[in-house]
């Protein structure tokens, strides 16, 4: 079966399409298994003969109605798989789970194959991939620095190409850090989209189960299959769609805030990464993190290091030396903490909630380092506190604070080393940021994971969300305008900038307070097309607006370039009479431009 270096859905689809068999690449998936130099990447590989009968079966079943069909995937062994055990990389907590954890069902029922359990912090404390005595998984591009964490034999089976995409879980950072370290995209969903539901918690009111892929495109595939709510998380939640616009503002840290603890590579890759997203058309805006970062010191030095202890307090009371001596030092570390300590730590994070909402007044989304250095495993071991959290300055507020975030490659640096950087969204932005997403990784030219000459998926155009209704908008509702607000307001956002078909006719109407123009259709006329937003809103706010809409104007189906009819604005005939016509400037912007 011949596949590329980097396994990913377009490529398995077109081999299958081309006569392959999921046995054949399950036989393709154990020889690179067993040719893989790094062998602390898994606890549990799935054994040979297992893979070739859930092969076989389904081969029995046919690609029907399974969007995955086929494709191999690795789970962090803190997320059940029946007939594996897990055992959150600590020997004496094994257990044989009887059944999948809701996230691996999902993906299992959709035709995706387990090829193992890989490797982690012990009971996912760490970002950096070096707590655990099964070893240390290492950076597939340099095997003498760390490969991230908890998630790390998660993020180097697929970079390594074993696997087109691994679940890992974020309640720090886990699911990004090793994402940046390996040149992967990393997807962590908003708190309670995807349920946890035979996980073994690290933080169960803030942990989320992640997607490890080599684009957003197939990221965000595998998230869609997992999501939704399961009776057995309490904390997962129906999603309520964010629509974010498609030339966004994006806050970036200002000088005081940029931390990258002496490493001008990755301080330099944040810039190019930063340019390039302006060169996307997006607002750079910066911002001050100093609130975020008081966030993020409170997953650790707050009271939430108490619900570590929660999680395996009956294990740790019986078996504290079977435990990481670091790990051990940090859970432990929660002793003493009170309900009051609690009550208190949660007051503050509200408080810096409110603090941080005039931010994202004035941006649609965050634009940060993943993590803003890396280090040896000798460093690592040397300084196990201080170099982790040095990994977790731009990720450990994000779960605390509710958000969705993905982070992909930004390049490399002249050691060879790659770095990422995060975009960091409001609850339910999931799908909202995932095309900006993938167009700045396209632009940083560096493929994906070992593969750094991967041809990427083109990105997807950005869509209307769930529960919105698209308008043309043409004069004082344009970003910037007078109107504009009553799209904004109700939630609007803009989908894109372009043009009508050719036969739209455009006029300054007299009188009218702001200013307006009256865009009317005249199929004998063969123009360029009259410059157009296209917006959304919420279905709720689209009648409110609609009903809003003064004679002579009104709304109509408006021809694009492309060939769309989308509901917009257009002028009653009697209107223009009188009326000066602007066709020729292309838009009022450009009329504007001329007064």
């Amino acid at each position: 079966m011949m596949l590329p270096k980097m396994l990913t859905l377009d490529a398995l689809r077109a081999a299958y399409a081309a006569g392959a068999t999921p046995l054949d690449m399950v036989e393709e998936v154990i020889a690179r298994r067993a040719a893989l130099a790094d062998k602390a990447v898994f606890i549990t590989p799935t054994p040979d003969e297992a893979l070739r009968d859930a092969a076989r079966a389904l081969m029995a079943k046919g690609p029907a109605g399974l969007p995955l069909y086929g494709v191999p995937f690795a789970v962090k062994d803190n997320i059940d798989v029946a007939g594996l055990p897990t055992t959150a990389a600590c020997p004496a907590y094994a257990f044989d789970p009887a059944v999948d954890a809701v996230t691996v069902a999902r993906l299992r029922a959709a035709g995706a194959i387990v090829i193992g359990k890989t490797n982690l912090d012990q009971f996912a404390t760490g970002l950096n991939g070096t707590r655990s005595p099964y070893g240390a998984p290492r950076s597939v591009f340099n095997a003498d620095y760390v490969s991230g964490g908890s998630s790390s034999g998660s993020a180097v089976a697929v970079a390594s190409g074993l696997a087109a995409f691994a679940l890992g879980t974020d309640t720090a950072g886990s699911g990004r850090v090793p994402a940046a370290f390996n040149n992967l995209v990393g997807i962590k969903p908003t708190p309670g989209l995807v349920p946890n539901t035979g996980v073994v918690p690290a933080c169960r009111s803030v942990d989320v189960v992640t997607v490890f892929a080599g684009c957003v495109a197939d990221g965000t595939a595998v998230r869609r299959v997992m999501e939704g709510e399961d009776a057995g998380d309490p904390f997962s939640r129906a999603a309520a769609p964010v629509a974010l616009p498609a030339k966004p503002r994006i806050g970036v840290l200002t000088d005081s805030e940029r931390e990258f603890y002496g490493n001008t590579e990755v301080a330099a890759l944040y810039d190019a990464a930063i340019a390039r997203a302006q060169a996307l058309g997006a607002t750079i805006v910066p911002f001050d993190y100093a609130p975020f970062r008081e966030a993020a010191a409170l997953l650790y030095e707050g009271p939430w290091v108490a619900e570590r202890l929660a999680a395996v307090e009956g294990f740790i009371a019986t078996n504290a030396d079977d435990f990481d001596p670091t790990v051990r030092r940090i859970i432990e570390g929660a002793r003493g903490k009170t309900a009051v300590d609690a009550f208190n730590g949660r007051y503050r994070l509200e408080a810096l909630r409110k603090h941080v909402a005039p931010t994202w007044a004035a941006v649609d989304m965050l634009l940060l380092p993943t993590s803003p250095t890396t280090c040896t495993v000798a460093d690592m071991l040397a300084d196990p506190i201080g170099r982790n959290s040095q990994f977790g300055r731009y990720t450990n507020f994000a779960n605390l604070l509710g958000y969705a975030a993905i982070a992909v490659p930004a390049g490399f640096g002249p050691s060879g080393l790659p770095a990422g950087v995060t975009l960091v969204g409001p609850a339910f932005s999931d799908d909202a940021l995932g095309p900006f997403a993938a167009a700045l990784h396209a632009g940083a030219g560096c493929g994906m994971g070992a593969d750094t000459k991967a041809p990427l998926p083109a990105p997807e155009p950005a869509t209307l969300p769930p529960g919105f209704l698209p308008i043309v908008v043409v004069g004082a509702h344009l970003t910037g305008m007078p109107l504009n607000p009553e799209l904004t307001t109700p939630g609007g956002v803009l989908l894109e900038t372009t043009r009508t078909a050719p036969g739209y006719r455009l006029y300054a109407l007299a009188g009218t307070i702001p200013p307006k123009p009256g865009m009317a259709l005249d199929p004998a006329f063969q123009g360029k097309g009259i410059e157009v937003e296209v917006w959304a809103l919420p279905a709720a706010a689209f009648g409110t607006f609609a009903a809003r809409i003064p004679a002579p104007l009104g709304l109509g189906k408006v021809t694009l370039a492309d060939g769309r009819a989308v509901s917009g604005f257009l002028c009653e005939a009697h209107a223009l009479t009188g009326a000066t016509e602007i066709t020729a400037t292309g838009g009022w912007r450009n009329y504007l431009a001329t007064k």
